[in-house]
């Protein structure tokens, strides 16, 4: 498996991201628009068609980008347009090794140490059972949490 990603898939995640910009851009540019020619009624059917076009190609190309982003982010196969699950394991193999190395970043950060098995790692903690209704209670309880009954 590879740890890198290719620079195909680079280029199609960062041109995802640009499509994703200008859309906003072409979005944002509609209401900029609106408000600059706010109460001038004189050519309101045209300007409405043009506005109305703009911000749905913008619409178009954010969409269009965010697609984009994905498959170039996780392949084709990851981001599921190929259903290949040993391509997927393949193509996700750094970005899977990515997003996992943040979340460790993370649990060192709050000082959580995580053992081999992924479970935390504490000390043992020794359970009484309950002879009424066999509720595990902690070593030190006098009572069940349950039923109350003496331990």
């Amino acid at each position: 498996m590879s740890r890198r990603i290719s620079s195909e898939r680079k280029s199609l995640y960062y041109l995802g991201n640009v499509l994703i910009v200008f859309g906003l851009i072409l979005f944002a540019s509609t209401f900029v628009t609106f408000f600059s020619h706010f109460g001038d009624f004189s050519n309101f059917e045209a300007d409405a068609r043009s506005d109305f076009g703009r911000a749905l190609a913008g619409t178009a190309c954010m969409f269009v980008g965010g697609i984009l982003r994905k498959v170039g982010a996780r392949g084709l196969a990851g981001s599921g347009v190929v259903l290949d699950p040993d391509r997927a394991r393949e193509e996700l193999e750094p970005y899977s090794r990515m997003v996992g190395g943040m979340a460790k970043d993370a649990l060192d950060e709050a000082d959580i140490d995580l053992d081999h098995s992924g479970s935390r790692s504490s000390e043992k903690v020794v359970m009484i059972k309950c002879r009424e209704c066999g509720k595990l209670n902690e070593e030190d309880s006098k009572f069940c949490q349950e039923c109350g009954q003496a331990l």
